[in-house]
């Protein structure tokens, strides 16, 4: 191999790393970065404006909260009873490999 082509590949190969980088910085929890909360339910109201309904905590410290969302600002509403707070809503369609196995049983 040439000593003026070395650089070349060093910098293809890391190139290439990149993207590999970041798909594992994309599927490795990363401590601090999750921070425990999670949406339960989104409701549009109108242009740049929407309701959460989110839960934080476990077991003795879960907390339901209502939430106002703008372009400008985030506003806590209501703590909702978390015995009442709404079961989480799928936002993911099932996957092919599920409908396929749906479609196997029906006859």
């Amino acid at each position: 191999m040439s000593p003026s082509l070395a650089p070349a590949l060093w910098f293809l190969a890391i190139l290439a790393l990149i993207p590999l980088a970041l798909w594992l910085l994309k599927r490795t929890p990363v401590a601090g970065l999750q921070s425990g909360v999670r949406v339960i339910g989104s409701t549009f109201i109108g242009p740049g404006q929407k309701l959460l309904t989110v839960e934080t905590g476990q077991g003795e410290e879960r907390r339901c909260l209502l939430i106002g969302v703008s372009g400008q600002q985030i506003q806590l509403l209501t703590e909702l009873d978390p015995a009442h707070c709404p079961s989480p809503t799928p936002l993911a369609a099932p996957s092919f490999s599920a409908l396929l196995a749906k479609a196997k049983k029906t006859p």
